[in-house]
């Protein structure tokens, strides 16, 4: 079994790949600005480091034999962060570096979607040892998205946009086979089992959710916009998942639960 440090250890996906890893028997490190908080027994080594600083990353990587880097932050900062991640790793001789990225960061124009990008630039050229994934959107990233809308009694709802939502559980599945081999380069992508248009995936968000909202057509601007109408953001030759956003807000729900915020 592996040394496997995961960067973003207590995140939405971190915890599950944490959470596998473990119970694949290997020895795993969390890597997150706050402490793990994990239930299961046994839990990771868990180091409280922030990326954009780097204190106490050469403790972290020390003797690793693989990293996962699933820290990222919408906010900003992540190409530095990389860069910091990956001078410790080659200072540490670690082998593999796995990279968690998203379908489209090549043909979407979003400003997160190129740092993306450039941070799986850097690490093609880091001189390690890399497996890049890329995959759609999560369940999870939907369903808050659907949320925050549907705070006000009029939801926009953006026009000819279709989603292909994974299930973290799985891309935690297949990062972990990822991390316990050799490095693969740009592996195949992961996509989930549908490719849904968006109003569809509201009015099925609202109906489990026991909610009614005015929907309203909202038409996305600019070059980001028309690749999203293009279908830029979807693999569907590579519909590999197989939980569908039905059967994720059914078993998150339990009929109710997002009524009550759940």
């Amino acid at each position: 079994m592996a040394t496997i440090l995961v960067t973003g250890g207590t995140g939405t996906l971190g915890q599950v790949l944490v959470e596998r890893l473990l119970g694949d028997g290997h020895d795993v490190r969390s890597l997150s600005r706050r402490p793990h908080t994990g239930a299961g027994r046994p839990r990771p080594r868990s180091h409280a480091v922030d990326l954009r600083d780097g204190t106490g990353l050469a403790d972290a990587v020390a003797g690793a034999d693989t990293i996962v880097h699933c820290a990222s932050s919408p906010a900003g900062g992540d190409t530095e962060a990389a860069g910091r991640l990956v001078r410790a790793a080659r200072a540490a001789g670690v082998g593999h570096l796995v990279y968690i990225s998203i379908v489209g960061v090549d043909r979407i124009p979003f400003g997160y979607y190129r740092t993306k990008l450039a941070v799986e630039r850097l690490i093609e050229d880091s001189g390690l040892g890399w497996t890049v994934l890329r995959t759609t959107q999560f369940h999870h990233l939907v369903l808050g998205v659907i949320k925050a809308g549907a705070r006000s009694p009029v939801l926009p709802v953006p026009t000819g946009v279709r989603v292909q939502p994974v299930e973290v559980r799985e891309v935690a599945d297949r990062l972990a086979g990822l991390a316990a081999g050799a490095p693969a380069g740009r592996v195949t992508d992961l996509g989930g089992p549908e490719v849904l248009e968006a109003g569809d995936l509201v009015r099925t968000t609202l109906r489990a959710g026991g909610r009614r909202r005015l929907l309203v057509p909202l038409w996305l601007p600019g070059a980001s916009g028309a690749a999203l109408r293009r279908g830029e953001n979807l693999t569907p030759q590579h519909a590999d998942g197989r939980r569908t956003y039905a059967e994720f807000l059914a078993a998150r729900t339990g009929g109710g639960a997002a009524r009550n915020g759940g």
